[in-house]
């Protein structure tokens, strides 16, 4: 891989690092896809099927500019922010979006902070190319919201460990190599002090993968059993007992992950952003009402992508994500909803009846229905659930009032109790 990586470095001007990526487009990158990005995000997805892109995607990895920031070693190109940012204006109009992003986004974090470097070479360079896919299974059907009271145990046996329980909303678990996952390893202390970080391998024996789907027809979620489930130490992140010191990791990872411009990335989780709307509006025509709302709603996405600035102008300084995070995810949350609404509603009538054709090889009733719906009635239902996942906007703000804001914490009778004698 290392072969094919662009021989650009932190020490590059912006001149050269402009020049080798254009160059690097201009080899590697299909001209069909490249013609049709003037046009927008919709023309180029029209000339390339998810397929022709996954199957394209090594490339991408191998060239260092999927994770520009990171080590070379783990695949990127040990660029600096300010110059990754440089990189990827070249790479912006061509919509590269990032797969496998639970790995990238929710993953990665934790091993950097609290990995071996074992681990980050075993897992980091298979999940930059896509070729090992990962889930996250935290919530469980007791522990949602509060998740530091799940309940999956996890028992120690010699140089491995023994799962054994349910979790659920696995986003991508049915398409999905490896998952991080969560359980209790010591049920006498305190609900936050007694969980262990694991990277589980989804084809062990005592994985059962049983997909839900959603209100637009299709399967993102799953719900995940493990029956005595043979996890290696090695899979281990951080010390038994401090996996909730990990998780922090990766979920001010994810909170940062979706307060992007629609869901940014491959797989997004709710339609387009800003600029499909904008080019939309221009396309139909809409009336001083339509304006004026649709410049309530770019408004509001300028100020949400100051807020992410400021996000990475602290991790630039040396800084984490941090709680901080959570601003960006409430506000992303709710403005993509309306974004999608938005969306739906200049459609008109043809965002709520449409004719289904008929169901392809392997398909039932229910997924012809769903590949027939409009993109902007997919995104708008689909948004529904964005102030939910990565951490309800309740919670969300929970963590802003006590870790941003410094406001007393909401009293918990049973936070210094331990797990096993909380009532339930």
């Amino acid at each position: 891989m290392t072969s094919d990586r662009l021989r650009i470095d932190s020490s590059s001007s912006d001149e050269e690092i402009r020049t080798a990526v254009s160059a690097w487009v201009a080899e590697h990158v299909p001209l069909a896809w490249r013609d049709a990005a003037p046009r927008g995000r919709r023309a180029i997805r029209e000339v390339r099927p998810r397929a022709d892109y996954e199957a394209w995607y090594p490339t991408f990895a191998a060239s260092g500019l999927a994770v520009a920031t990171w080590p070379i070693e783990y695949s990127g190109l040990d660029l600096p922010p300010a110059k990754a940012r440089m990189a990827e204006a070249v790479l912006a109009p061509l919509n590269l979006g990032r797969l496998n992003p639970l790995g990238l986004h929710n993953t990665a974090p934790a091993l950097f902070a609290h990995g071996t470097e074992e681990q980050r070479m075993r897992f980091l360079p298979p999940m930059v190319a896509n070729q090992e896919r990962w889930c996250q299974m935290f919530s469980e059907p007791g522990a949602g919201s509060d998740l530091a009271s799940l309940a999956m145990r996890a028992e120690s046996d010699g140089d491995e460990w023994i799962l054994t329980g349910q979790k659920v909303w696995s986003t991508w678990a049915h398409e999905s190599e490896f998952a991080i996952c969560l359980a209790r390893t010591d049920p006498t202390v305190p609900k936050r002090r007694g969980i262990t970080y694991f990277l589980v391998d989804l084809s062990s024996p005592g994985v059962e993968v049983r997909p839900l789907r959603h209100i637009g027809g299709e399967v993102d979620f799953n719900e995940v059993w493990l029956e005595e489930v043979r996890v290696p130490d090695f899979h281990r992140v951080g010390a038994a007992g401090d996996g909730w010191r990990v998780a922090a990791a990766t979920l001010a990872g994810e909170r940062q992950m979706v307060a992007g411009s629609g869901s940014g990335g491959v797989d997004r989780i709710g339609g387009g952003g800003i600029e499909s709307l904008l080019q939309q509006a221009r396309q139909i025509g809409i009336d001083g009402v339509g304006r004026d709302r649709l410049m309530r709603l770019y408004c509001q996405e300028m100020v949400r992508g100051w807020t992410n600035e400021r996000v990475r102008a602290t991790v630039k300084a040396g800084g984490t994500t941090g709680p901080a995070a959570s601003i960006g995810k409430v506000q992303q949350s709710q403005l993509n909803q309306a974004l999608q609404l938005a969306a739906a509603d200049f459609m008109g009538m043809a965002s709520v009846a449409w004719m289904p054709g008929e169901p392809a090889l392997g398909q039932d009733s229910i997924e012809a229905w769903a590949a027939a719906m409009p993109y902007a009635a997919k995104g708008m239902l689909r948004s529904r659930a964005n102030t939910i996942e990565g951490g309800t906007t309740e919670v969300n703000k929970n963590v802003i009032g006590e870790k941003v804001l410094g406001l007393p914490r909401e009293p918990d009778p049973y936070r210094d109790m331990a797990w096993q004698e909380v009532p339930r």
